[in-house]
């Protein structure tokens, strides 16, 4: 028996199953808080949402979960954050701007091929940012 299942037994011995000796009667398992409160310490919690989209968009969030490995609703989570993630950065760069002005010509080059270079070292790709 693992760790967490002795745990568990440990905390409600009401979920053990039931002896299979002779004459032993079956005790029904009953719902206990303990074990509410160790799944909660243990499983991600998560918000289920109902949605409606496009069939077009529905197909390619499909595709691109089945290429990317992972569930549907995974790919939307991690796409929505890295968005989020993009939100907050360009709003540092608006604020760091609106403070010490806007960056030159020259500075965003920089950036730009310091960004390229970090790419390549991690072996990743990235979309490259669009010119205004």
């Amino acid at each position: 028996m693992c760790d967490d299942a002795q745990r568990l037994l440990v905390l409600a011995p009401s979920l053990a199953p039931p002896d299979s000796t002779p004459g032993h009667r079956t005790r029904a398992v009953r719902a206990s808080p303990v074990l509410l409160l160790y799944y909660y310490d243990v499983m991600a919690v998560r918000k289920k949402r109902s949605i409606s989209l496009p069939p077009d968009l529905d197909a390619e969030i499909a595709e691109a979960a089945a290429e990317a490995g992972v569930s549907y609703s995974a790919w939307l989570a991690d796409t929505a954050r890295r968005e989020f993630t993009i939100r907050a950065g360009l709003a540092a760069v608006g604020e760091f701007e609106r403070e010490h002005g806007a960056f030159t010509v020259a500075e965003i080059a920089e950036a730009d091929a310091w960004a390229t270079r970090a790419l390549e070292r991690s072996g990743g790709s990235g979309a490259r940012r669009r010119s205004a």
